[in-house]
């Protein structure tokens, strides 16, 4: 059968294996993401993830790695805060809902022992196919740290961008996907992020991705912002797609992602993860159906969930991504 018109993807976490998490090992970990991508295939997931498994710390399992696995092993970077640390961080006022940095800046920094090149080719040793390979936006990163050495925030943000960059020169997959949840909430801010963006998946040859959300720490939308602010952004991305929250978002949001350069593909969420209901593919067609009458048809090249998966249940989560193939499948008369 030729490739759908419309592909599915996952965006990017799962949730941890309770026999990971009571032991666990780098074989635990490997025999881990070997089944979560089983279970994608499985389901009919065109592009799945790793579910970032190489991330997981035991001591952090809570966040799935979106910070820390990036800062702590970065050349420069302070890890150990103190109250002193603190207080200047949430004098910054800048990030509401973490009430400590992620570290300390107090050096160039460098790579460290950061070393995505092999973490992706474990993830595709594993993989059985095509898959897509996750990392933090630069902006998002830098914005969890406080600034002892550069005294301004564009100057540690490129040096950020300029590490990430580095590292994903080496990585092999089929796409690379950019996860930014802080930016929807600070729009003015869109030139240097998508700068900073850019410069990282400059040095990557395959499917470009950028995944936006409003923030999904248990299941709560931690931004307010809206699509509307954000479209000169995401237009001032070099990407293949997107990857958008929208089934947790107004119908009417739809409307403003309407005015994305026609040259980036849109991917769009129908599935709520924020919620544990699980969607019936009836209603990711009928959410699929609505998103190509407001768009047009063929803008929508995409669907997913809003974003990861890591906070539900595993039994919620396996239902979710099959529903999400059924939906599409049924949309397409594939079934």
């Amino acid at each position: 059968m030729s490739e759908p018109a419309i592909l599915t993807t996952t965006v990017g976490s799962y949730p941890i294996p309770e026999w990971l998490a009571a032991l666990p090992s780098e074989q635990a970990r490997l025999d881990a993401t070997r089944v979560v991508f089983a279970i994608q295939r499985r389901a009919g997931i065109d592009l799945p993830t790793d579910g970032e498994l190489c991330r997981f710390d035991v001591n952090h399992p809570e966040t799935n790695g979106m910070i820390d696995y990036f800062l702590r092993p970065m050349a420069g970077i302070r890890s150990v805060v103190g109250r002193r640390d603190i207080d200047a961080f949430r004098q910054q006022n800048w990030m509401q809902f973490r009430r400590k940095p992620a570290g300390v800046v107090e050096g160039t920094i460098g790579e460290g022992s950061l070393n995505l090149q092999d973490d992706c080719a474990v993830a595709a040793g594993a993989a059985g196919g095509p898959f897509k390979f996750t990392i933090t936006s630069p902006y998002m990163l830098a914005r969890t740290l406080l600034d002892r050495h550069y005294g301004d925030f564009q100057k540690l943000l490129m040096a950020a961008a300029d590490v990430l960059a580095a590292q994903v020169e080496g990585v092999v997959c089929d796409c690379l996907q950019i996860d930014e949840a802080n930016i929807p909430g600070t729009p003015a801010d869109g030139p240097m992020a998508a700068a900073a963006i850019n410069r990282v998946l400059a040095g990557f040859k395959g499917r470009r991705a950028v995944h936006l959300c409003f923030g999904n720490y248990g299941g709560q939308t931690i931004q307010k912002g809206e699509w509307g602010a954000l479209v000169s952004f995401l237009n001032a991305l070099d990407v293949d797609h997107l990857v958008l929250e929208m089934a947790h978002r107004p119908p009417e949001e739809l409307q403003a992602v309407k005015d994305v350069d026609p040259r980036i593909r849109l991917g769009i969420g129908v599935v709520d993860v924020k919620v544990n209901h699980v969607e019936t593919a009836e209603e990711i067609a009928q959410r699929l159906d609505c998103a190509e009458k407001v768009l047009g048809p063929g803008r929508v090249a995409w669907i997913h969930p809003d974003c990861g998966l890591w906070m539900l249940k595993r039994s919620v989560a396996d239902l979710k991504i099959q529903a999400l193939a059924k939906g599409r499948d049924l949309y397409l008369g594939r079934v």
